[in-house]
């Protein structure tokens, strides 16, 4: 019996493969590839079952409820890792705008530079007293303690000019202050008799730059403290 074809004859087999794609392959690890696979399977599984002891309904109806599960789990991993992107671009355009800011962050100096420099206190719970106390690197001696009376839980940012004793007046007529430079600080805080350990030193520093990586998520970088995650600035000044 002649085959009889039912395409015009102008119209070429490559054309109709062209306007007819074949769908192409499932991305392994993909939804879609797991739910061929286990379609595969079943339909494999049927079609060698015992005719005598066929699959139940009950097995069957329980292989399905595996089949949505695990599709269930790869959509919700996909929407994850959709999202976390999605978090990472927003972090990094948020840590960009940062850039020439001052910023707080953990660190145990000041720099004092034409009588002015800035440091900060985090009170992680309320205290009755706290007092941020000032040291001479190069004596090693404390120079000035700063009584910052009782305070709530929260970031305190502190300017310092320097100047120690105010009753003691220069040539100039102005208060005598420290010389510029790097000072150490630390935080003596109280609650009753207790001394409290969730109180942290604050120092100043600007942010140059941003780098973004996949392992490291979004990082700060630093002048004088260096890299810093967006969770290590407790305040933006």
């Amino acid at each position: 019996m002649a085959t009889v074809n039912t395409a015009p004859p102008f119209v070429s087999q490559d054309l109709l493969n062209a306007v007819n794609p074949k769908k192409a392959a499932a991305a392994e690890g993909s939804v879609e590839a797991d739910t061929n696979k286990f379609l595969t399977l079943l339909v494999t599984q049927l079609k060698n079952q015992d005719p005598m002891n066929p699959l139940d309904n009950a097995q069957l109806t329980s292989q399905l409820a595996q089949l949505s599960t695990v599709t269930g789990v790869n959509k919700l991993n996909t929407t994850l890792e959709s999202l976390k992107a999605s978090y990472v671009s927003s972090e990094a355009l948020q840590a960009a705008n940062m850039i020439g800011h001052g910023v707080l962050v953990e660190g145990g100096h000041v720099d004092l530079y034409q009588g002015k420099g800035i440091m900060g206190v985090d009170v992680g719970s309320d205290a009755d007293s706290v007092k941020l106390i000032v040291t001479d690197p190069s004596t090693g001696k404390d120079v000035q303690t700063i009584d910052l009376g009782a305070q709530k839980a929260g970031i305190i940012p502190l300017p310092w000019d320097g100047v120690v004793d105010a009753t003691k007046v220069g040539a100039d007529g102005l208060p005598v202050a420290l010389k510029d430079g790097k000072y150490l600080i630390r935080i003596v805080a109280t609650r009753g008799e207790e001394v409290l350990k969730d109180v942290k030193a604050l120092s100043f520093d600007t942010v140059a730059s941003v780098t973004t990586s996949a392992k490291n998520g979004v990082q700060l970088n630093l002048p004088t403290s260096g890299v810093v995650s967006m969770a290590d600035i407790r305040q933006i000044l």
